[in-house]
């Protein structure tokens, strides 16, 4: 695989194609290449006879170009991917492409997403599609293809004997370019995706992919999200759901269905045999919607996910489920979050967990659930073998409800995720968590963000980490933890083996407090994520992180965000970085290095070797420090990611940026959002961004000329 970057983008690849026997894959993206790139590609793709795969996403290729791709396409045997996402083809490049596939016996998959090839464009390549014989996957979301291009879709279908996949999202289809496709799907034998989300579908167009799917007998996976197809449209898709005998997923968010579409649909579930997924998140089905599809779930033997996100079901509607759940042995994932199913709802499931031995992943957050349905669920997990991972966030459950909680950990064996974050949790229910932690050997990811811990309760968690304890996330993030509870946490951290991500945003740790930690990442060989952003750990605290990071070689990601930090800090850090071969996200936001910092982190990126995303958004950072940025630049070969944004520079330091990018060969993201950049900087920026950023997002605030 051959990825071309920087302003040699084009020689680079035009040298690959020619000279390297065996080459299969050539990425491209976003070098903005352009026509005239395009139709030198195309060129050599005609006499090329080992390129499989080539990706030109983003390269502001028009017409003409597409049509020399086309051309190359009619002569060249071996391409089998062309993805020409987000380009600037109209209806004359997509005939031409088209008329390629009329004769072309190679190409597998073309990826035309968010171009602009209109009807006639899509009618082309309809026609195509009659006679092609290889094209398995066509993407066309976001092209105003509308009615009349879906029609020219469908009747190609009535013919095509190897498309599998075809995604149609938003393009303004509505119910007679569904009833086209419909018709299609009656006698096609091989698609099987089909994506129709973020159209303008009604209940007649769902009525006509209804009749279709009675007799299709190919068709795995139908996405209609966010369409308008309400009760009737889901009523006739129940009937197919009857006797269709392929249909493994239908997504039907956000389509306005109510209760009678949900009762439909629950019966169809009783005698369906096929269907796996069904998803009618963000819809209006209420009570006896739920009570419908809980009724079904009793004897269907096939669907393993069902989401019915906010959808009003309430604690009838989860008490239905519930029943559903005690003898139902399929289902493995439900999702029920945003529903007011309160606590009653919440001793429904409960119960139904004491004998259900498939679901492995629960979703009630924002439900209103409090103490009472907390401790019932509790009393589920102690005998429960199957739940994995349990989300219980944004509800009100107190002190009663963790410790029941709690106590089901010291016993259970199975779940590994419990989310508890903004709940009403003090110090009783946290400390029987951290006393089950003890104990507990299944538990990797403990969610607590949002509830109040004290020093106490930092010490009692630490404790439970010196023993030999499961936990690879802990999240105390906002807890009040102060500098002691930092400090316990690193004399914990010097023996656990386990953690992994340890988030301790919004806390009153200051630089002693931080030292504890400093310490523990000089021995600690697990931690890979720490989180300090919203503490004051100022210079000093800076400065004892950066000894560590000379020595520690796990730690991926540090955020230091929000945290005092000045020049020194920026300085001792650079250190730590010209050495540091692990870290790859450092994330300095609103921070006060200013110029001189930015000048020691910029001599640190000319030869480090692992940052790929440098974050120093608001660090009154001027021309002097974008000068030192774009030198590091002209020298870093592995920084993808740098946020500039909300500083102090001008035109001068963004002119010094495009300099340093024109010779930097990684860069893909550039934000420069909140600074002091008018339009002759903006240009100077985007004269290089066209030639050299891949997958660039230039930003700009305060100047006529926006990139994105």
């Amino acid at each position: 695989m051959i990825t071309t970057k920087g302003p040699e983008a084009l020689a680079e690849a035009f040298k690959a194609l020619k000279t390297i026997p065996n080459l299969i894959t050539l990425d491209l993206q976003s070098c903005k290449i352009g026509d005239n790139g395009a139709q030198a590609l195309g060129e050599a793709l005609k006499t090329n006879s080992t390129l499989a795969a080539l990706n030109l996403y983003g390269n502001s290729i028009g017409d003409s170009g597409a049509q020399a791709l086309g051309e190359a396409l009619k002569t060249n045997s071996t391409l089998a991917t062309l993805n020409l996402t987000l380009n600037s083809i109209g209806e004359s490049g997509a005939k031409a492409l088209g008329e390629a596939l009329k004769t072309n016996s190679t190409l597998a998959t073309l990826d035309l997403t968010s171009n602009s090839i209109g009807e006639s464009g899509a009618q082309a390549l309809g026609e195509a599609l009659k006679t092609n014989s290889t094209l398995a996957t066509l993407n066309l979301s976001i092209n105003s293809i509308g009615d009349s291009g879906a029609k020219a879709l469908g009747e190609a279908l009535k013919t095509n004997s190897t498309l599998a996949t075809l995604d149609l999202t938003r393009n303004s289809i509505g119910d007679s370019g569904a009833q086209a496709l419909g018709e299609a799907l009656k006698t096609n034998l091989t698609l099987a995706t089909l994506n129709l989300s973020i159209n303008s579908i009604g209940d007649s167009g769902a009525k006509a992919l209804g009749e279709a799917l009675k007799t299709n007998s190919t068709l795995a996976t139908l996405d209609l999200t966010r369409n308008l197809i309400g009760d009737s449209g889901a009523q006739a898709l129940g009937e197919a759901l009857k006797t269709n005998l392929t249909l493994a997923t239908l997504n039907l968010t956000l389509n306005s269905i109510g209760e009678s579409g949900a009762k439909a649909l629950g019966k169809a579930l009783k005698t369906n045999s096929t269907l796996a997924t069904l998803d009618l998140n963000s819809n209006s089905i209420g009570e006896s919607g739920a009570q419908a599809l809980g009724e079904a779930l009793k004897t269907n033997s096939t669907l393993a996910t069902l989401d019915l996100t906010l959808n009003s079901i309430g604690e009838s509607g989860a008490q239905a489920l519930g029943e559903a759940l005690k003898t139902n042995s399929t289902l493995a994932t439900l999702d029920l979050s945003s529903n007011s199913i309160g606590d009653r709802g919440a001793q429904a499931l409960g119960e139904a967990l004491k004998t259900n031995s498939t679901l492995a992943t629960l979703d009630l957050s924002s439900n209103s659930i409090g103490d009472r349905g907390a401790q019932a669920l509790g009393e589920a997990l102690k005998t429960n073998s199957t739940l994995a991972t349990l989300d219980l966030s944004s509800n009100s459950i107190g002190d009663r409800g963790a410790q029941a909680l709690g106590e089901a950990l010291k016993t259970n064996l199975t779940l590994a995720t419990l989310n508890l974050t903004r709940n009403l949790i003090w110090y009783k229910g946290l400390l029987a968590f951290s006393e089950a932690l003890k104990t507990n050997s299944a538990l990797i990811t403990l969610g607590l963000e949002g509830n109040l811990i004290l020093l106490k309760i930092v010490e009692a968690f630490s404790e439970a980490l010196k023993s030999k304890c499961t936990l690879a996330t802990l999240d105390l993030t906002c807890k009040l933890t102060e500098d002691n509870g930092a400090q316990a946490l690193g004399e914990a951290l010097r023996t656990d083996s386990t953690l992994t991500s340890l988030y301790l945003a919004g806390n009153l740790i200051n630089s002693s407090g931080v030292q504890s930690l400093a310490c523990t990442l000089k021995m600690n060989s697990t931690l890979t994520t720490l989180d300090l952003q919203n503490n004051s750990i100022g210079d000093g605290g800076a400065q004892a992180l950066a000894g560590a990071l000379k020595i520690n070689s796990t730690l991926t990601i540090l955020d230091l965000s929000r945290n005092l930090i000045g020049e020194i800090g920026a300085q001792a850090l650079d250190e730590a970085i010209k050495t540091n071969a692990t870290l790859t996200t450092l994330y300095l936001q609103d921070n006060s290095i200013g110029d001189n910092g930015a000048l020691a982190i910029s001599q640190a990126l000319k030869t480090n070797s692992s940052l790929t995303t440098l974050d120093l958004w608001g660090n009154s950072i001027g021309d002097n420090g974008a000068h030192a940025l774009a030198e590091a630049l002209e020298r870093n070969s592995t920084l993808t990611t740098l946020y500039l944004q909300n500083n102090s520079i001008g035109d001068n330091g963004a002119q010094a940026l495009s300099q340093g990018i024109q010779m930097n060969s990684t860069l893909t993201t550039l934000d420069l959002w909140y600074n002091h950049v008018t339009d002759k900087g903006a240009m100077a920026l985007y004269k290089v961004s066209h030639i050299c950023l891949v997958g660039a997002q230039v930003r700009f605030k305060h100047t006529s000329l926006r990139l994105i």
